[in-house]
């Protein structure tokens, strides 16, 4: 998964920069319609189930381009991605105009262009490992730190929100942390790249949850800020003729980079407007399954009792994390 989902501690997403608040029931306004909220969720679930499947089924792709040096890869996936939400802008209303005064408005906020250049480079990390772990038959471990980035999110909201913990997460995060020391154990080194993964991708989400930029816009500056290194890293490859040789079908898939980036992003972002904390908390575990299932049986990476018992702790323990999410979700009053 490239960039996951950012779950706020809200009901609903909170609306993109820019958008119209909210409208409030009152005297003279209509009721809501069910039918066509009823629309809107059904065309919420299908993008968020969407973008989460593709996460789910990337280490298909990623095993496809294995051949790639991962530091390669990752220069020419900012490339390409950067080429992608180009067309992006040029297909929104205001066309490539508009996204200029949007990348001018970022860049030109010191703190949004400082919190965007920090989490760049946490993207860089997270792609780096990931995209390692692919290569190494590590997608098991992989998949494993997405299903614990829901609880480290818990914690980074205590130490840098205030947040309070309540007894359920605190249930929650001590059984994640009982799978982790169980496969610790019995593998005899620490699952560091789960614990990357979750890691940089939660501090990625805490810190975009705090800028003023919308999806697409946010990704276009992290791209943009990387695409220099990636550019020079590509262009000393190419001095040492070291950067191509590929064949055709190969070279195919790596400008596929782009849109395999992109498009669940998009879609994710059409889905989180749309659905409630709730819905999209739950949808978000098709990704690391899907991960799961395609390291288990089709990868044949190794699933010990160890595994299974490790497994079964986090899951127990997300299982607890979703149950209270839905149910202080349920029990708040309808927004006005």
């Amino acid at each position: 998964m490239s960039v996951p989902p950012h779950l706020a501690p809200a009901a609903r997403p909170p609306a993109p920069p820019g958008a119209a608040p909210p409208r409030r029931a009152g005297r003279g306004s209509s009721p809501p319609d069910p039918a066509a909220a009823a629309r809107t969720t059904r065309a919420g679930v299908a993008y968020a189930a969407a973008a989460f499947l593709w996460w789910g089924l990337a280490p298909v792709y990623w095993k496809a381009v294995g051949s790639v040096p991962p530091e390669n890869m990752i220069a020419w996936r900012v490339l390409f991605a950067l080429a992608v939400l180009g067309g992006l802008f040029a297909l929104r209303p205001g066309g490539l105009a508009a996204g200029r005064r949007q990348l001018g408005a970022a860049f030109g906020a010191p703190r949004t262009r400082r919190t965007l250049a920090l989490s760049a480079a946490l993207l860089a990390v997270n792609w780096y490992t990931y995209i390692w772990a692919m290569g190494a038959e590590r997608v098991l471990e992989a998949s494993l730190g997405y299903y614990v980035n829901p609880l480290v999110n818990v914690l980074l909201g205590i130490v840098f929100l205030g947040e309070r913990l309540r007894r359920p997460q605190g249930i929650a995060v001590v059984l994640a942390a009982a799978g982790v020391a169980v496969l610790t154990a019995e593998v005899g080194r620490i699952p560091w790249v789960a614990l990357v993964l979750a890691g940089t991708f939660g501090v990625y989400g805490l810190l975009r949850k705090t800028v003023d930029a919308g999806p697409e816009v946010g990704l276009a500056v992290e791209t943009i800020l990387l695409a220099p290194l990636a550019a020079l890293h590509l262009g000393v490859l190419a001095s040492r003729g070291a950067a191509g040789g590929h064949p055709p079908l190969l070279w195919l898939l790596i400008a596929a980079a782009g849109l395999i980036t992109v498009a669940p992003l998009v879609w994710f972002a059409h889905g989180a407007r749309r659905l409630t904390l709730a819905t999209l908390g739950l949808l978000q575990y098709l990704a690391p399954t899907g991960q799961f299932l395609l390291a288990v049986l089709l990868y044949r990476e190794p699933f010990t009792a160890a595994h299974l018992a490790a497994f079964a702790l986090i899951w127990t323990g997300l299982a607890v994390f979703t149950w209270d999410l839905r149910r202080r979700v349920a029990g708040r009053p309808a927004a006005a």
